[in-house]
């Protein structure tokens, strides 16, 4: 019963991932990266460079990377998403 209860919670907070199409849509050039988190919540990894700073949401599978640039959106890609 309670792996059951496991997978149950897992397969529902896998249909609930903000890491989809819909969201990914959204992101417009420009946008803050606090207007992105509105959608998307935090990022689950972002690297601050030198220039720029680099965030994923999502896993290696399937994400959304967002570069921005004096915290605003310069460039975003998806992988593992619907309409890839």
């Amino acid at each position: 019963m309670k792996k059951l209860l496991i997978i149950a919670a897992t397969l529902s907070l896998a249909a609930c991932s903000k890491v989809n199409v819909e969201n990914y849509e959204k992101i417009k050039i420009g946008m803050d990266k606090s207007e992105v988190e509105v959608f998307l919540g935090s990022a689950d990894n972002c690297v601050e460079k030198t220039l720029h700073t680099n965030c994923v949401w999502g896993d290696d599978a399937k994400n959304i990377e967002i570069i921005l640039v004096s915290n605003k959106v310069t460039l975003f890609t998806k992988k593992g998403l619907a309409n890839n």
